[in-house]
């Protein structure tokens, strides 16, 4: 997040996009609420689905699946059209508008109804309502990134907040949601093909030679790994020879899991580690058991870069050790020792190699967390980024153009399908399966339909179906309900029994490598 969570308080209007925020988020959601509620704030909701968040909006903007870049340029054209942009700041702290400007002239409201279904009198209302704010604030998650178009919707919200002066501002920003916990302290810490912690490049030499130094190593890889996206297809191939997975449940999570699961099976060696015997470590040649959250020291990194001191609750079960110890071990036991006394020390060595959090220990966030960057000691942290400036001076507008997705309905697959979850399961159940109250809430997949396409398809709440795509076929409960609009269907991808991936699409994002 380019803000903090406290500033969505302070946000004049409030556009949440690809978050369906009150069940995957929903202690974030109560500063949308509240903003609204007791603040006067208005909220913009475009989401293919009546979540529960449209209940509190001023403006739910219903678009077809995937035309999430047509009706961000359609908000643009009008507000360009009507003069409603922040020319001072576009000129003093940015550069590529007029080529955005070029762009977006075709996307007037007409046609972007033509690709998106909402109705132009509505993009004219949103657009007035978001440009007219003097602090707007967008929030997005994966419904918007998991596109073959992801960075492209991305860079669209970025245009959208520059072209209104909301980046570097409270009350501001572009502030993804992350989908699992300590998600951004992972990606911090380099968990990534491409970058060292602090998204330092391995193909920067310096870099290179900066951990090359820090490890007392040398010949450290100066090219990009691959992405799990291309592991599954290399070990499918035969070129991808073992697998080591940590906290990750692939066989329920990943696109086309029919695919994926054969790709398991074809390695030579499958290494999962993890607290509980999820159905990837019941595949796995080797399991090692490690501690949970509560059971060790160590800091996590929130949703809005703020990182805090997580400390040990309980000893860990039986022979659990924590992820980081194991790591040690594994790699001592290959030719580098790789010794650490403890958590502690590894944040100081952290610090020592991040320039992000080189002001970050364990003493300054003992009873508060910092936002990184905070590359000194002395340095207090940034809850706002780019208030004064852009990381690279100025921020750079992206014309871009719609796209079609990957895959459309036709007469064959009349219906578009999107997942998401629950508030009462979490991810693929590792955990949250495991509390009966959870179950009896939440006990098993479902199919949401909306009323009219369940009377066309003569299928009645309850009813046990079979429902499939050109990649697999799964069979769940039929849910009738008013949050469902007619031609989209929406499936909880949690359950392992009727896994919703089996049946969606493996077709990749060209830059990130994220599947549709």
């Amino acid at each position: 997040m380019t803000n903090t969570i406290e500033c969505i308080e302070k946000a004049d209007v409030i556009l949440i996009t690809g978050s369906n925020t009150t069940e995957n988020h929903p202690v974030l959601s109560s500063f949308v609420k509240r903003a609204v509620t007791q603040k006067g704030a208005k909220l913009i909701v475009v989401d293919p689905r009546r979540i529960n968040i449209t209940r509190f909006a001023a403006k739910w903007l219903r678009q077809n699946l995937g035309t999430d870049v047509a009706w961000i340029n359609g908000l643009m054209h009008v507000i360009i059209k009507e003069n409603l942009h922040a020319e001072a700041y576009i000129e003093s702290r940015t550069e590529g508008f007029e080529e955005v400007q070029k762009m977006v002239e075709k996307f007037a409201p007409d046609y972007v109804e033509q690709i998106t279904g909402i109705p132009a009198q509505d993009i004219i209302d949103a657009a007035r309502l978001y440009a007219g704010a003097e602090r707007g604030s967008i929030l997005y998650c994966m419904g918007i990134t998991q596109h073959t178009t992801g960075t492209d919707n991305v860079k669209s919200l970025a245009n959208l907040a520059m072209l209104c002066g909301n980046l570097g501002i409270e009350g501001g920003g572009v502030n993804p949601l992350r989908g699992q916990n300590n998600v951004q302290g992972a990606c911090d810490m380099g968990g990534l093909p491409d970058v060292y912690s602090g998204y330092q490049k391995v193909i920067d030499p310096a870099a290179n030679q900066k951990m090359s130094e820090a490890w007392g190593v040398d010949d450290l890889p100066d090219q990009p790994g691959m992405k799990i996206t291309q592991m599954i297809p290399a070990a499918h191939d035969g070129k991808l020879k073992a697998l080591y997975v940590i906290g990750e449940n692939p066989l329920v999570s990943d696109p086309d899991l029919n695919h994926c699961e054969k790709s398991l099976k074809n390695l030579d060696l499958l290494v999962v580690q993890d607290i509980f015997l999820t159905e990837t470590a019941q595949l796995a040649d080797v399991v090692l058991p490690s501690s949970c959250f509560a059971e060790k020291d160590g800091t996590f990194s929130n949703t809005d870069r703020r990182v805090h001191l997580v400390r040990k609750a309980v000893d860990p079960p039986g022979q659990a050790w924590d992820d980081w110890k194991i790591t040690s071990e594994i790699a001592t036991r290959m030719g580098y020792e790789m010794k650490y006394e403890n958590a502690r020390q590894i944040m100081e060595e952290i610090s020592k190699v991040t320039p992000s959090y080189g002001g970050i220990t364990y003493d300054r966030i003992a009873y508060e967390g910092i936002h990184w960057p905070a590359p000194t000691a002395e340095h207090p942290g940034t809850p706002i980024l780019h208030r004064e400036q852009f990381t690279k001076g100025k921020g750079t507008f992206h014309a871009i153009d719609y796209i079609p997705p990957a895959e459309s309905a036709d007469a064959d697959y009349p219906m578009h399908l999107t997942t998401g979850r629950l508030l009462y399961q979490y991810h693929t159940g590792t955990m949250t399966m495991k509390s009966d109250g959870l179950n009896e809430i939440a006990p098993e997949c479902f199919v949401e339909i909306s009323p009219q396409d369940a009377r066309q398809y003569e299928v009645a709440d309850g009813d046990v179906v079979e429902i499939a795509s050109r990649r697999g076929s799964i069979r769940a409960v039929i849910k009738v309900s008013k949050m469902a609009v007619s031609g989209t269907v929406f499936i909880p991808f949690h359950y392992a029994a009727a896994a919703a991936n089996r049946l969606t699409n493996a077709a990749l994002e060209p830059s990130s490598g994220i599947p549709e």
